[in-house]
């Protein structure tokens, strides 16, 4: 279409399934979720119903796959935290950039493989936790076959023809206790003056 909205949901949460996906039914709609590999693969191992803090199981993630309105996407393995000097998967200061490509071709490439063996699909989109960008992962992702990555930088995007700009593209996110008609007023300002 001439004027997309993708709608996106990260992390995971058990919450998108009870939630989102009865309206994803009713209205015809359609999602990307990226999912935290190492969320889902606990959850899977001992489920829990907690919409606080429960993610969704593999079980679960096949059967939004299986409904066509939810597209799986790639959140890392097991690199949405903040510890160890490192925020999300962000380079470290003074990292070598071949041993960050090795960590993020072992959790991001892993979870990778881990998704087209549970799922059958593979994810061409990469979510950056937190929106955290590193100039070097790029190269990186593109070796490992993503076509496109999010942030969490605030804005719309003007998709041309190069596919340069499917990198780091921009996103309206709710923050929490932001409650959605004023982020959509705002939102809607923003396009008017585009």
């Amino acid at each position: 279409p001439e004027k997309p909205i993708i709608l996106s949901f990260d992390d995971g949460y058990l919450n998108t399934y009870i939630f989102a996906l009865p309206l994803l039914k009713k209205y015809d709609m359609k999602i990307v979720l990226s999912i935290i590999g190492k969320s889902t693969d606990d959850f899977s191992q001992y489920p829990d119903n907690n919409l606080d803090y429960s993610h969704v199981t593999w079980d679960q993630i096949n059967e939004l796959i299986k409904t066509g309105l939810v597209e799986i996407q790639n959140h890392t393995y097991n690199l949405h935290t903040a510890t160890n000097n490192r925020y999300g998967c962000a380079k470290k200061k003074g990292e070598s950039l071949s041993h960050y490509e090795e960590i993020l071709r072992d959790d991001i490439g892993g979870l990778q493989t881990l998704i087209a063996q549970k799922t059958g699909h593979s994810p061409t989109t990469f979510a950056y936790p937190y929106g955290v960008i590193s100039e070097e992962s790029v190269p990186i992702l593109k070796k490992l076959g993503f076509q496109a990555s999010l942030s969490c930088t605030y804005g719309i995007n003007l998709i041309g023809h190069d596919p340069e700009v499917l990198f780091g593209l921009r996103r309206i996110c709710r923050s929490h206790g932001t409650n959605i008609k004023t982020l959509l007023v705002e939102a809607m300002k923003t396009l008017k003056y585009r």
